[in-house]
């Protein structure tokens, strides 16, 4: 059978850039999807970032007026990634996050810069990059989502497309006076257009045009087709329910893996766990509390946010420090979450820790120093963070949405009783059920035979792209041969 050639169209991607999931999706997929008989590029903006790294760049299409100033796509490697960088100056070389400014201001052309990288996506779609002509265009989220409305709207022959929705809570809307600027007919704008809400929905583009709309887990892949979960389009999905599926996410298990990983100071695996007992201690050293091995460790590296359930985590302080056990939080967020951990901290020196910000090898000390993590999200579409605990044997606690009920199995009575049980789960998601979810696992915690069979079974789970880059390759060619036929 004939190698699927896919264009990959997305707005940041791991090792290069990296906002959230999305990025670490982005990068991991390429390869995965290699090992399964799929020839994916990625096309990706010229982030100052992007640029530095690119190595033997060949300029293989120019473009004269690309929203405000001429651009060109430069196809060459970086990091192990094939790409097609977007070099468009007036629109990406600009230091720092890919969407926002220093003040975490949105920038105010966002909709010329998604819609430019859109725009060449579908172009390079429809062949003009000559020597890749994709059989499928993979779009992710609302930053790439004009990219099926431009194929749509060109009238020449498409290729397949497929739309993956990360988080539905970001769609990119815009006032629709912008249609003719953002270079889309007349007609494009009505409910089975562009039009959402009297708004221009770049999301809402993509879910109605693509022809396949896949989730990051199953469950999420239901949860959007619901009042409580679509978020306003709830409607559209369950009408193109027949299309959406839900495809897991996986991670990285190369740079995931706890017996090679060059940022946590002891090396150990599923066979010999207690060797992780130094990597606590280090953790414990590096926030700045008690060295005490019996104490139990929650950790926590995420977002601040109320999506992520964090005003739930510090409310549940003195749970936490009433179980015995000790809390060590990285992330940034939400203005008033940032300051109420840091008060916490304050409070309760030597016993909760916080660093704000982001740190890649301290993320990593965080998932094998911890005894548990903490990824109690009132939604989530999918969650790599609970994946990379299972990995290294930090037990999860989680709450019963999206991607978290697909891959941590609870370890309730029955679950034990047969020797499964990878996590503790609770729902609904409330300051009182985090509680019970944390004194449950503190019970848990305190018979170590019964703990070191979850750590076992959660470090033994399967979290690699395996699985998904086979359901991914089985989307690809279904979509093109219905295409053909």
């Amino acid at each position: 059978m004939a190698t699927t050639k896919v264009l990959s169209v997305v707005s940041e991607i791991y090792p290069l850039i990296k906002t959230g999931g999305l990025a670490d999706v982005a990068g991991a997929l390429p390869g995965a999807l290699a090992a399964v008989g799929v020839e994916m590029r990625t096309l990706v903006p010229g982030y100052p970032a992007i640029t530095a790294a690119l190595e033997n760049g060949e300029k293989v299409l120019k473009l004269k007026d690309l929203f405000g100033g001429p651009a060109s796509v430069v196809a060459g490697r970086a990091k192990g990634l094939d790409l097609f960088v977007l070099d468009a100056p007036h629109l990406f070389d600009r230091p720092g996050n890919p969407y926002h400014d220093a003040d975490g201001v949105d920038w105010p052309d966002n909709p010329f810069r998604f819609a430019a990288l859109s725009r060449v996506g579908a172009e390079i779609g429809l062949g003009g990059v000559k020597g890749f002509v994709p059989d499928v265009v993979h779009t992710h989220d609302w930053q790439t989502g004009l990219t099926a409305a431009y194929l749509e709207y060109d009238g020449r022959t498409r290729p397949g497309t497929v739309a993956t929705v990360h988080n539905l809570a970001f769609q990119g809307q815009y006032p629709k006076d912008l249609l003719g600027a953002l270079r889309l007919p007349p007609h494009a704008w009505g409910v089975d257009g562009v039009e959402y809400y009297d708004t221009i929905g770049f999301l809402k583009a993509a879910l109605r045009m693509s022809d396949r709309i896949t989730t990051v887990s199953p469950t999420y892949a239901a949860e959007i087709r619901t009042g409580e979960g679509g978020m306003g389009l709830e409607g559209l999905l369950a009408g193109r329910a027949p299309v959406v599926s839900g495809i897991l996410n996986g991670i990285d298990v190369d740079v995931w893996n706890p017996a090679t990983d060059p940022l946590v100071p002891t090396h150990y695996d599923a066979a010999t766990p207690s060797s992780r007992r130094p990597n606590k201690s280090a953790l414990q050293k590096r926030f700045g509390i008690k060295v005490d091995r019996r104490a139990m460790v929650f950790g926590v590296v995420s977002r601040l946010s109320w999506q992520k359930g964090l005003d739930m985590v510090l409310a549940g302080v003195e749970s936490i420090l009433s179980v015995g056990g000790q809390l060590v939080l990285l992330g940034s967020g939400d203005r008033g979450l940032v300051e109420g951990f840091r008060h916490a901290a304050a409070a309760h020196p030597g016993r909760v820790g916080v660093v704000i910000g982001y740190d890649e090898a301290l993320a990593h000390l965080i998932q094998a120093g911890s005894d548990a993590l903490l990824v109690p999200s009132r939604f989530e579409p999918c969650g790599l963070t609970q994946l990379c605990a299972l990995r290294y044997g930090a037990i999860p606690i989680v709450t019963r949405v999206g991607g978290l009920a697909d891959t941590i199995v609870d370890a309730n009575e029955m679950a034990l009783d047969v020797g499964a049980g990878t996590g503790v789960m609770f729902s609904p998601p409330n300051p009182e059920m985090f509680r019970a979810a944390v004194e449950r696992a503190a019970s848990l915690y305190a018979d170590q035979p019964t703990w070191r069979r979850m750590m076992k079974n959660a470090m033994r789970t399967d979290v690699s792209w395996g699985r998904s880059a086979a359901r991914y390759a089985k989307l690809y060619e279904d979509l093109v041969d219905e295409r053909s036929s």
